[in-house]
């Protein structure tokens, strides 16, 4: 206790200026960060608390915390502008209509129910309608990455999550818009600000279309350059959208936009990501720093209603809509689970606007802290949870048409099974010869791609690996050989456990991703295990060795690489 007493007494004692003030911030960042990432917990919530410890509410150590809130809008427009970034218009081409509709339709829902129960708790009009927003809309920094760590980005259920996401973030933009022009929602208020930020998405557009790759071009031979051009449009965009009445962040979105489609923008994002991160720690760092409890009694009760939105109501909305679209049970699950959090967006609009009540700006953080730092276990263990819900869930399964319609028992003979027609599964597909693919029937969940398969006569099934009625309704019998493409060690383990229980004598080709996911699916009966990582390497290695001294060689394998990438392009 002495020693902690002379660390404050020392603290206390620092000179009360921005240096001294942001050097604590980092120092406790970084310290409750490390220890963050050792127990594998997501970092916002841990800088949120490093500002608690700093702030009013503990040491009471930093001393500019105005001036702290400003730079913190530094962050809020790093954020904004890689988000724009990564935003290319032309993906909404690619998400489809099934998560265009879910998603938009899910953020009216949910926010029609945030903004009611907002009401009901007695909040007025305009911070009922914060409550909305904030229940509304769903991380995509915190999902993105964990998918990513779980390599699930391009599973079925993944490209859903993606496209919800996205259309979450255009909401965002068109939220963020109206609330930086005014408090009131009249049409004399709101169309002036439509009007404006048309005409500043015009400037964006002429300046992509016309003026951004030219510029970019002469920059993109330097690197340094590039980022200071970069960083120049962000600036430039976040005083133009000040000029018009308009929060600095949308400008600083609408200059990522600006430059998403040009062929530098992945190169942009990795290089500007470090200024991102850290001014987004400083901002939230800066929420916790301005976090004041009110007593318990006050904060509980709508504490505990919108957290029952977040991590219910929400997902449940979701599921209900993907199933309604005609998607399995698993895929709606894992989709609708991946949701149940709020949005940096809310943490965003908690410290922009001037009217929010108190208690809402500390319900909001709460949420943040407890719905963040939760995601990350629902979606590490979103299978587990799945299998114990699996008979509750039974329900939506019925509501989906396209389930009922290819969902069909298939008891033919077969002797190739294959497990997942995603991109491996399609190379695989493509190498049978026309007489092999007789031979071949494929499970998969993904509607679209056994339409697709259906076209070229393939045999197919509809189902989800994990699912005992779908394993009970194939005829493993006759198989010489399955092969499973799904990335999960997980879902192979079910498999292969059913199969020892079917006593299947066929050969077993399973999927992993990880050495200790490859051990235990040998342990559990599988008589190859593919580990796309280590194949890829090795077989990278012995091409480099074949042709590294061989240039004519390489150019003739150089035009039928080009030539097969063009065949599968033109089959996607």
């Amino acid at each position: 206790m002495p020693v902690f007493v002379l660390m404050l007494e020392v603290l206390t004692s620092l000179p009360q200026n921005l240096l001294f003030d942001l050097g604590l911030i980092f120092i406790a960042a970084a310290i409750l960060a490390f220890i963050a990432k050792i127990f594998k917990q997501p970092l916002i919530p841990a800088y949120i608390l490093a500002g608690l410890i700093l702030g009013p509410m503990a040491l009471k150590i930093i001393h500019d915390v105005e001036v702290i809130n400003h730079i913190s809008e530094i962050g809020i427009m790093f954020l904004l502008f890689l988000v724009g970034l990564e935003m290319e218009l032309k993906k909404l081409k690619n998400v489809g209509l099934v998560t265009i509709f879910t998603g938009a339709l899910q953020v009216v829902l949910t926010f029609l129910a945030g903004y009611a129960a907002g009401l009901f708790l007695g909040f007025n009009t305009i911070n009922a309608i914060y409550a909305g927003l904030v229940v509304a809309f769903s991380s995509t920094m915190i999902v993105i990455k964990l998918l990513f760590d779980k390599k699930e980005l391009n599973t079925l259920h993944g490209r859903i999550i993606l496209g919800i996401l996205f259309v979450q973030d255009i909401f965002v933009i068109l939220a963020l818009t109206i609330f930086a022009g005014t408090s009131t929602f009249t049409a004399a208020a709101v169309l002036p600000i439509i009007g404006k930020f048309i005409a500043l998405g015009t400037i964006a557009y002429l300046l992509n279309r016309f003026v951004a790759y030219k510029i970019f071009r002469v920059a993109a031979r330097n690197s340094e350059l590039l980022v200071l051009l970069s960083i120049g449009f962000l600036f430039f965009f976040a005083l133009l959208a000040y000029l018009f009445g308009f929060s600095v962040s949308i400008g600083a979105f609408l200059g990522g936009i600006t430059l998403a489609n040009l062929p530098y923008s992945q190169s942009l994002i990795a290089r500007i990501s470090s200024l991102k991160d850290f001014f987004a720690t400083i901002f939230f760092v800066a929420l916790g720093l301005q976090l004041t409890v009110p007593s318990l009694s006050i904060i509980l009760k709508p504490l505990l209603i919108f957290l029952v939105m977040i991590l219910l109501l929400k997902p449940f909305i979701i599921m209900l809509l993907l199933s309604l679209m005609g998607y399995d049970k698993r895929n709606s699950f894992a989709s609708s689970i991946s949701m149940a959090q709020i949005s940096e967006f809310g943490l965003i609009l908690a410290l922009s606007v001037d009217n929010m009540a108190p208690e809402l700006f500390t319900i909001i953080i709460l949420l943040g802290i407890i719905t963040i730092g939760l995601t990350s276990y629902l979606m590490k263990y979103d299978l587990w949870i799945y299998m114990k819900l699996a008979p509750l869930l039974s329900i939506f399964e019925k509501l989906s048409k396209k389930h009922r319609r290819i969902g069909a028992e298939y008891k033919n003979h077969k002797k190739v099974i294959l497990f997942g027609a995603n991109r491996m599964g399609q190379v695989f597909i493509r190498s049978l010869g026309n007489r092999m693919k007789r031979y071949l029937l494929v499970i998969e969940f993904n509607p679209e791609l056994i339409e697709k398969l259906e076209e070229k006569k393939i045999a197919t099934m509809y189902g989800d690996m994990t699912n005992p009625e779908v394993l009970n309704r194939i005829n493993f019998k006759h198989a010489k050989v399955i092969i499973s493409t799904v990335p999960s060690g997980m879902d192979n383990l079910i498999l292969l456990k059913h199969l020892k229980k079917v006593k299947s004598k066929a050969l077993k080709f399973v999927t992993a991703h990880t050495l200790e996911e490859s051990f235990e699916l040998y342990d559990a009966g599988a008589d190859y295990v593919i580990i796309p990582q280590i194949m890829s390497g090795e077989r990278v290695a012995s091409f480099l060795e074949k042709y590294m001294d061989n240039k004519k060689g390489l150019n003739k394998v150089k035009k039928e690489h080009l030539k097969h990438l063009l065949e599968i392009d033109s089959e996607r």
